[in-house]
């Protein structure tokens, strides 16, 4: 029973980092990275399509995002999307491809998203405490139940705070890696 509880808690809390980790990979860095893109939304036969379901987007270098559209057809539609995605790109259309050049970053947006990054930081700790509560509420109840012992209590307790405690800083880390990266020029 208790090590289902902690089990679970986990796994909740592994799901809380794997979506910090896929937030972070959507903030700009100095270097061109294909998942800037992939809230980019293309009106593909009249239905909003993620970009990476159209198209190829791959990173040619440091600075430059290089989109081939599975059908040619689309490509002004694949310029048009990221245009209105408002991410500060400008798309430059050559026929076949859509090259997305990336601007360097001036130190003051540099420090937006690196408070951005922070943000959803605190957003993904909010999340491991709110499995934390959940997993000593479940703890507690056992108990009440007589499920488990109070020692058992006591040692589950115990093993979920440590759980928290190093989840916290796995995102502690990966804010600091992201703020290295970003601030990096």
């Amino acid at each position: 029973m208790l090590d289902d509880i902690v089990k679970d808690a986990k796994d909740n809390m592994d799901k809380a980092i794997d979506g910090l980790k896929k937030g972070l990979l959507t903030i700009r860095t100095g270097r061109a990275n294909p998942s800037m893109l992939d809230n980019v939304r293309v009106d593909y036969y009249g239905t909003p399509t993620p970009l990476n379901q159209v198209a190829n987007v791959t990173a040619q270098d440091a600075r430059l995002l290089v989109i081939k559209p599975f059908e040619k057809r689309i490509i002004k539609d694949i310029e048009k999307a990221i245009i209105e995605a408002n991410l500060g790109f400008n798309p430059v259309n050559d026929g076949d491809f859509v090259r997305v050049p990336m601007p360097p970053l001036s130190t003051e947006r540099r420090k937006e998203y690196v408070k951005l990054s922070k943000t959803k930081g605190e957003d993904a700790k909010v999340a491991i405490r709110g499995v934390r509560r959940d997993a000593n509420e479940m703890i507690k109840e056992a108990t009440k139940e007589g499920s488990i012992t109070q020692d058992d209590e006591k040692r589950g307790l115990k093993v979920v705070q440590d759980a928290t405690d190093a989840y916290v800083k796995k995102i502690d880390d990966l804010l600091a890696a992201k703020e290295k990266e970003i601030m990096e020029v």
